[in-house]
């Protein structure tokens, strides 16, 4: 695992890696998400809180300056006779004013300590931002090309049924001659209506995938695009570097392990001394002989702490802190074998539709034949409505069968990508 979480630590995280991988329309739907999606907007603002949180620690290297005012009236006087007189060794109303200041001479590098911690923090905080629209860009990806396969789909259904109209024209037209019967024209008519029905749930589906697109980009229509992804070809040990290089979950459980070590280290700087400064300038009343009148005062002081027993709360603190460090450790370890199943996957996915998409050309090739055979030997009169059914029926599965690779494709091509971290805009 050591050997692990050092390959991990040692890699340097670079989220620029870019390619050209889609077209101009996703990339325009990607960029509206920016702007229109609430989410991002949130994040954004988580990144600005870490900014703030950053700057407030930086701002404890500055001396601490207060203005204390009091009165105070008090009773019974402090007095004590001395023969026919009386000795007042406190005012009854008593005034004050100062200028107060502290400051922090040596921590031992407590204040250094939670600088970096704080910046680590702001890292993380910036790849939490890169994930969110990292994944947001891999869901739309994914809707706009759900999109154009049901449009595609759609398409592939309006040729069948127009097909299936064409011939139920011949049909009926060999009804009128007595060289068919009623049962050819109606089962010819229930087939388009199985058709159409199969059209209704892709245009259903549609609209449903539109709106989801408008709630992610307030677009509500695309053009009909290819399902085509500008992807090189990686191999196993590729994907993997670059998923440790890029991408974005992995960098937020490493950014993880790197504050819970800047916990650690603040905990240590706990058994520490303290020095600081001291100093009061001001106006008080109460001075003998005259206790009444306010006069002038200053004092100035070095104070130094040394931690000696706590019940070893410090040292069990530590303690916490290491086994946090170790707990993330492990996480990112986890993460990376989870990683190395799931590209694994990504890739075999692509290869396997990549054949299939070749075998289906042949397969399309074959069923078009076959349906224009068939076509002509209904006009002639040699073939029956069943036969064109079923020609039909082949070329119309072979089209949604190449369009289902085509489609299964593109997202096993996403899912390389989303895991490599590979950015979809330049």
């Amino acid at each position: 695992m050591k050997k692990i979480i050092l390959l991990l630590l040692v890699v340097i995280y670079n989220p620029s890696f870019s390619q050209n991988l889609i077209n101009s329309e996703l990339k325009n739907l990607l960029n509206q998400s920016l702007t229109y999606f609430p989410k991002v907007k949130e994040v954004e603002q988580s990144v600005q809180l870490a900014q703030d949180k950053l700057a407030l620690t930086e701002l404890n290297k500055y001396p601490d300056l207060t203005i204390d005012a009091s009165y105070a009236y008090m009773q019974p006087k402090i007095e004590v006779p001395f023969g026919d007189k009386t000795f007042q060794f406190a005012p009854e109303h008593n005034v004050s004013g100062a200028l107060n200041g502290s400051y922090t001479l040596f921590d031992f590098g407590r204040l250094a300590a939670s600088i970096e911690k704080a910046k680590l923090e702001l890292q993380t905080s910036k790849q939490v931002a890169k994930q969110l629209e990292h994944s947001l860009f891999f869901q739309i990806s994914q809707l706009y090309y759900q999109i154009i396969y049901a449009k595609k789909a759609i398409n592939i259904q309006n040729e069948v049924v127009a097909l299936l109209t064409e011939n139920k024209t011949v049909v009926e037209a060999q009804l009128k001659n007595g060289n068919a019967i009623q049962l050819d024209l109606l089962t010819i008519q229930s087939k388009i209506d199985n058709e159409n029905n199969r059209k209704i749930d892709l245009e259903t589906n549609l609209k449903k995938l539109l709106n989801l697109l408008k709630y992610a980009t307030g677009v509500n229509n695309i053009q009909e695009g290819q399902l085509t992804i500008a992807l090189k070809n990686y191999n196993f040990d590729e994907a993997l570097q670059m998923a440790i290089q890029n991408n974005p979950s992995l960098a937020i459980a490493k950014s993880k392990v790197n504050v819970a070590k800047a916990e650690v280290a603040i905990a240590k700087l706990n058994e520490l001394p303290f020095i600081g400064l001291k100093a009061s300038v001001g106006s008080r009343n109460g001075y003998l002989p005259q206790i009444n009148d306010p006069r002038f005062n200053y004092n100035a002081g070095i104070g130094f702490s040394v931690p000696l027993f706590n019940g070893g709360k410090t040292k069990q603190q530590v303690k916490i802190q290491e086994r946090a460090v170790a707990l993330n450790e492990t996480g990112v370890a986890a993460q990376l074998h989870d990683f190395e199943k799931d590209i694994q996957a990504a890739l075999i996915d692509i290869k396997s539709n990549e054949s299939r998409i070749k075998n289906a050309a042949s397969q399309i090739e074959q069923a078009a034949l076959a349906q224009k055979l068939s076509v002509s030997k209904l006009k002639n009169g040699t073939t029956t409505p069943i036969e064109i059914t079923s020609t039909n029926a082949d070329y119309q599965r072979a089209l949604l069968n190449q369009l289902q690779y085509q489609f299964q494709l593109c997202n096993a091509q996403l899912e390389l990508i989303k895991l490599m971290g590979v950015e979809l805009m330049d």
